[in-house]
């Protein structure tokens, strides 16, 4: 499929990304610049048509992001974005050294910020509602004289609208008449909802003529459909950011408004063939920023096309339409069953069919695999969260009740000692046999756990090789309602990978050290029958 360059984009509608700015604001954020240009990729992959790097002259970090992405980043889709503010009061744009800083990062396209709430320019900026003015039009005019492409942000417009209508507009008509080519109407406090920002737009595009954009944050938990309200009312331009980073509670989030653009709306917003990379990248920009990608974010989360009710199940089994808004395929997601005690037969079926399973009609085993999960989850097990786990049970099952084994357990113990000096000693050992040999294997660890799997591996990865590629990637351990306080039940997950794919597997016991056994247990079983080694007759 052939990519769309970007002069062939149509620039009557903006997809404008903010993650390296705004969205770098959210707590828990700390963006290098290794970490920026990272993003910068992912985003022109991705096909947006402007990515807003930072703040060149105010922050060093981003004063060497803008020179660097110059040199190392070859863009295919998007423009890179400067923001900065308007001059200082009393001062000539041509000689304000800030608004030289933005020239010096070198990027085709500025964002200005302006004050456009009456009170912030008097109590923020200490200056006159009419100074502001003129600060607007004396940077915008002479950015472009440079040769640049200027976009105003308008900052704390609708609050600012909501106490002075006509000087909110007043900052509109200057910016857009010194040459701004879109004037950003932004939610700062991200308070507003989307009838109020339909009805806003829609006035200001009136009165004004100015091409208008929309910057909405998420503090009312509206800033997507606010963004999609401002499209409603005409707005030509969007700002976002990736997974809906931001200051606060977060920015319109990125994916859901190009997604609701291009599969709603009709409208061609990302180059051919972009679409279908959106789980992927949204996914890619979590790990970059270091935070866990939430699995029910609409589109590309991992949940996002998760069916778990037996009803839903059943009508998905007849069509997947039924249940789902879109194709999951068209965003790059996939549906995925959950298997849990609200499953039905269709929900183990189609289940069974997505691990490669068949069950061929089978309504006995079907039904004895339905009643074992539930049996199973009443004493805690959960399936819907550890896949391995259920498709072990089902191979055991489809099986007549063997299962794939490739080691037999004798025994196994853990021992923690507590030092004089405040120290602790793991030290575990297994004894288990595999392929006729009886097996001893001792080992130590950062915990008893860690001891454990230590162990397992000493034991078993002279007979499976295999066994060395995997790598225990997460660990959660959950007591359980029922007996309160030490004699709780425990139910422990386990991730695993083994480079190319990641399992989870599931461990119920009266304490955490045998319900991490018997996860550790399933995850090793689960590996070697991945990589294609045949179990034990």
């Amino acid at each position: 499929m052939t990519e769309t360059a970007p002069s062939e984009l149509d620039d009557s509608f903006h997809v404008f990304d903010t993650t390296l700015r705004d969205g770098a604001q959210r707590e828990g954020i700390n963006l290098t610049v290794a970490d920026k240009l990272a993003i910068a990729r992912h985003l022109d992959d991705f096909g947006v048509g402007f990515i807003e790097g930072g703040w060149p002259g105010a922050n060093p970090r981003d004063t060497e992001f803008f020179a660097r992405a110059q040199q190392e980043i070859d863009f295919k889709h998007a423009q890179l974005v400067a923001f900065g503010a308007t001059r200082r009061a009393g001062a000539k744009a041509s000689e304000d050294p800030q608004v030289k800083a933005l020239l010096d990062a070198g990027a085709p396209v500025i964002t200005l910020v302006a004050k456009s709430h009456d009170r912030h320019v008097e109590l923020a900026l200490r200056t006159t509602l009419d100074e502001n003015l003129e600060m607007v039009r004396d940077t915008v005019s002479f950015l472009k004289d440079q040769g640049r492409r200027v976009f105003v942000d308008c900052e704390h417009f609708f609050d600012g609208y909501r106490a002075n209508p006509e000087y909110a507009k007043a900052v509109v008509r200057a910016a857009a008449e010194a040459g701004a080519d879109v004037v950003i109407l932004c939610d700062t406090n991200g308070g507003m909802l989307p009838a109020q920002v339909h009805a806003v737009v829609s006035t200001v595009l009136a009165d004004t003529g100015a091409r208008l954009g929309i910057h909405a944050q998420d503090d009312t938990g509206c800033a997507v459909a606010n963004t999609l309200a401002a499209v409603d009312a005409g707005a030509t331009h969007v700002q976002c950011t990736a997974n809906g980073y931001g200051e606060r509670v977060g920015n319109a989030n990125l994916f859901p408004v190009v997604a609701a653009l291009e599969l709603k709306y009709g409208k061609k917003v990302l180059p051919d063939g972009r679409l279908r990379e959106m789980t992927r990248i949204s996914h890619a920009i979590a790990e970059v920023v270091n935070l866990t990608p939430s699995t029910h974010q609409p589109y590309v989360g991992v949940s996002a096309f998760a069916h778990k009710a037996g009803l839903h199940a059943s009508a998905i089994k007849v069509d997947p339409d039924l249940y789902q808004h879109i194709d999951p395929e068209l965003v790059g997601n996939t549906m995925r069953m959950l298997v849990s005690d609200m499953a039905g037969r269709a929900s183990v079926e189609l289940k069974g069919k997505e691990l490669g399973i068949d069950l061929g009609g089978d309504r006995e085993l079907v039904g004895r695999v339905v009643e074992r999960v539930k049996e199973r989850e009443l004493k805690g097990y959960t399936y819907e969260a550890a896949d391995a786990s259920f498709e072990l049970l089902l191979r055991t099952e489809v099986q007549g009740g063997k299962p794939p084994r490739y080691f037999e357990v004798e025994s196994w113990r853990a021992i923690v000692e507590d030092r004089p000096d405040g120290s602790h000693a793991n030290e575990a050992t297994v004894k288990l046999w595999a392929k006729g040999e009886r097996i001893v294997a001792t080992a130590e660890g950062n915990g008893p756990v860690n001891a454990l799997d230590r162990a397992l591996r000493v034991g078993l990865e002279k007979i499976y090789p295999q066994l060395a590629a995997l790598e225990l990637v997460d660990y959660k351990v959950r007591i359980l309602e029922g007996v309160h306080g030490t004699e709780s039940t425990t139910r422990v997950l386990i991730s695993t990978t083994d480079g190319t794919g990641e399992w989870s597997t599931v461990g119920v016991a009266e304490n955490v050290i045998a319900a991490s056994w018997q996860a550790l247990e399933d995850a090793y079983t689960y590996g070697l029958l991945k990589a294609g080694v045949q179990p034990a007759e």
